[in-house]
């Protein structure tokens, strides 16, 4: 291209107004009006209007593209203006172009589309503009987190996917061929986060996580992402409060990076706002009181929260609400206890605002020999596989906690979508692998 039609983005345009710039991308919609054709051209960072005014482009041009159906692919070159009136604020005026593909028969047209037929088509639906906002605003929790933990010091530690174990004893692991053995895929990274902690001192896994839960709920999937921080000398309180300080982290990089896409979601950008400390707490009995008087929820003291006792809990505040000290026999066996109150765990769950249940689950681990080694024994637990976790203990143990944030339920409460199969590119359900 020439020096005089510089390539640019359409979300940068405001750095080209009354300059000629090339966009490539694809055509998002068209409308026609005789010597005129309107397109709204995506290119990955945006969506623009581009008016291709007959007596202005080579007839050429102005045909092949009348000819265009959505997703044509094309490079325009045009001028940048600024309109109120526009979708972003900028039109494009066209005066020159190609057509790279004429594209026919695209398959997810505006009328509305069922689930399953969306999903079918994952790979392409995630051009949609609702899409593109969600998966936009995902890039920039992910980029908050990741930016929220360099800050402090934190380092990034990968756990392997392929485990010989259970983390924990509850959930149901997938399990995989591996040369003479058998291997599970990880349902977390926490356990060998502990050892990095002991090893850097604050340390955060990121990546991915599998549960094989035949769950069929808006809030699960099979493969998440998942985000999980540990912290040596650290506990509960500690932990509880980087968990608030991440997610206000996390919010505020939205809304300062990502304010158009919501604007597309149509979020409420108050709510957003109003996620400030300080947040609510609550111990597990004063929770479980709440919800033995809700009219919502069959609740029974001494059980873990369902989904309808959270969203209960959710909506009551206005900012997340740390719920903590639940009772120790429903929580995992790494999880202190509270030496005031035995049958108590030093655990919590962070629930996000407006119903959306549970954002964040974490603990003071464990961290002597012989009561860690009782509990693997209580639970069951092969004892030769946690060999390796007992040596933390064994050599220089200390307090420490950590938590894990599921990011997709994350990327779903500041979006405002109700199901986390659309905040992650490629959904695994019980009923889906495809595609």
């Amino acid at each position: 291209m020439s020096a005089e039609a510089p390539i640019a983005t359409i979300q940068r345009l405001s750095e080209f107004v009354g300059r000629t710039v090339t966009l490539r991308g694809w055509m998002h919609h068209k409308t026609s009006k005789g010597k005129l054709h309107f397109v709204q051209l995506r290119d990955g960072t945006g969506f623009v209007q581009c008016v291709l005014f007959k007596k202005n482009v080579d007839e050429a041009l102005f045909d092949r593209v009348g000819e265009c159906g959505q997703e044509s692919s094309m490079i325009l070159v045009g001028e940048v203006v600024a309109d109120e009136r526009a979708p972003g604020g900028y039109e494009v005026k066209v005066s020159g172009g190609r057509v790279v593909q004429s594209a026919e028969g695209y398959p997810i047209t505006p009328k509305e589309h069922g689930p399953d037929f969306l999903l079918s088509n994952r790979h392409l639906w995630l051009r949609s503009k609702r899409q593109w906002a969600i998966h936009r605003v995902r890039d920039a929790v992910i980029m908050g987190l990741r930016r929220f933990f360099e800050e402090r010091d934190f380092v990034c530690f990968d756990p392997p996917m392929f485990t010989p174990n259970a983390c924990e004893g509850t959930s149901e692991l997938f399990e995989v061929p591996y040369f003479e053995r058998t291997a599970y895929l990880s349902q977390s990274g926490q356990l060998y986060g502990e050892a990095g902690a002991m090893a850097f001192g604050k340390i955060y896994t990121f990546g991915p996580t599998f549960r094989a839960e035949k769950s069929k709920t808006r809030r699960h999937l099979t493969e998440f992402w998942m985000l999980e921080p540990e912290v040596a000398y650290a506990t509960l309180d500690d932990a509880i409060e980087l968990a608030e300080d991440m997610l206000i982290a996390a919010v505020q990089y939205v809304l300062a990076h990502r304010r158009p896409e919501l604007e597309v979601l149509e979020r409420d950008i108050a709510k957003l706002e109003a996620i400030q400390k300080p947040f609510p707490r609550l111990t597990y009995d004063e929770a479980a009181t709440i919800l033995e008087k809700s009219a919502e929820t069959e609740f029974v003291r001494g059980e873990d929260f369902g989904a309808p006792d959270e969203t209960v809990l959710s909506n009551a505040f206005d900012r997340p609400v740390a719920v903590t000290h639940y009772p120790a026999a429903i929580k995992s066996f790494y999880m202190s206890r509270d030496p005031e109150q035995p049958d108590k765990a030093l655990c919590f769950d962070l629930l996000g605002t407006e119903g959306v249940g549970e954002l964040v689950g974490g603990s003071q681990r464990e961290d002597d020999l012989d009561t860690l080694l009782a509990r693997i024994r209580e639970h069951e637990l092969p004892e030769e596989y946690f060999q390796w976790y007992l040596d933390l203990r064994r050599y220089g143990s200390v307090p420490h906690a950590g938590y894990g944030l599921g990011l997709e339920r994350c990327v779903g409460w500041i979006a405002g979508v109700e199901h986390i199969r659309e905040c992650i590119p490629f959904p695994r359900t019980m009923y889906r692998m495809e595609p």
